[in-house]
């Protein structure tokens, strides 16, 4: 079986090769996984901003079909289509550093790979009528996103959310609040993009490469709004804090825009906002949204789908920043 793995030098260094199939021991199983789909994570990972050994196997995301059980497993049996958690150990609970310290496809070998062994635990089902692709692009940003809205949010009908940016995670969250009967409003760099999220639910949206006050543009048209999903870090949340209400809830998700940035702490105090950090989520919290999707329907939307052998062109084109929504990786 083929597998992928990152030594250093970048896209260009990530290599194929091929090892003999792994047997599930007690509590494990044997999955074949079918597709993965990209995240910035995994994009740090593979250009080798974020340190990681010498032959780890990347890929956060995963989506498989069950082959092989192994003894004492009762949850799954072969046929079973099932995905990844980001975090294979953060069962449910509060996050620690023992149940965060394993990260899949940086701190742990991921899912560039035809087969491999996990622990029973360390998977959900796929939603029901979902591809391997479709399913492939939910562990990491769309359980971010439901986290973000439903866990740490607490998101009602009626309330308004903020997305920024039309990538994956922002997408999963615009199709979420819809579902949920939110308002939404959205940032985005082209027309084309701002077209396809009014297409999609958004009630309004704003150009922040026209418009570099976008978060006080944002707060005048709304009044103000409850939930703001910051995805840039330095470079948007003076912006984003500027777009919620008074008593609003900001989660800060990425670092897209960079590390450090300047935050005007009477904004903070005088709004009386509620700033959460987060990182993807628990087994519990993917599963929940699992059966949110079975009730709702919603499909992802995927931008655009690459072979196995092309994941470091799958990376050069996410580096362009022309997709809407998410890139998958199919095997």
């Amino acid at each position: 079986m083929k597998v992928i793995s990152v030594h250093k030098g970048g896209l260009d260094q990530l290599q194929i090769t091929e090892v003999n199939s792994p047997t599930p021991n007690t509590g494990e199983v044997l999955v074949q996984w079918k597709a993965t789909s990209l995240n910035y994570h995994d994009y740090l990972v593979a250009k080798g901003v974020l340190p990681v050994p010498d032959g780890r196997i990347p890929m956060s995301d995963g989506a498989g079909e069950i082959i092989a059980v192994g003894e004492g497993v009762e949850q799954w049996k072969v046929g079973d289509k099932v995905m990844s958690l980001f975090f294979p150990h953060w069962i449910e609970g509060k996050p620690t550093r023992a149940k965060t310290s394993a990260i899949s496809g940086e701190t742990a070998d991921g899912f560039a790979i035809e087969q491999s062994v996990v622990t029973a635990e360390s998977l959900t089902a796929i939603p029901d009528n979902y591809t391997f692709a479709e399913a492939a692009t939910l562990p990491c940003a769309a359980t971010t996103a439901w986290r973000a809205l439903m866990v740490e949010g607490g998101l009602q009908a009626g309330d308004s959310v903020l997305i920024e940016g039309s990538g994956g995670m922002s997408i999963f969250a615009l199709q979420l609040a819809v579902a949920a009967g939110a308002k939404v409003y959205a940032t985005t760099s082209s027309q084309e993009k701002a077209d396809r999220l009014l297409e999609m639910g958004a009630c309004a949206v704003v150009n922040y490469k026209d418009d570099p006050k976008w978060g006080r543009t944002l707060y005048k048209m709304s009044g103000g709004i409850d939930h703001v999903l910051d995805i840039g870090g330095g470079a948007t949340f003076k912006q984003s804090v500027e777009a919620a209400a008074i008593g609003g809830h900001i989660c800060s998700i990425g670092i897209l825009g960079g590390p450090k940035g300047e935050v005007v702490f009477p904004k903070l105090f005088f709004k009386q906002l509620r700033v959460s950090g987060i990182a993807v989520g628990s087994r519990v919290m993917q599963e929940a949204m699992v059966r949110s999707i079975n009730i709702s329907g919603w499909k992802p939307v995927i931008d655009r789908s690459f072979g196995f052998e092309e994941l470091a062109d799958a990376f050069r084109y996410q580096e362009t920043g022309k997709h809407f929504g998410k890139i998958v990786v199919e095997y």
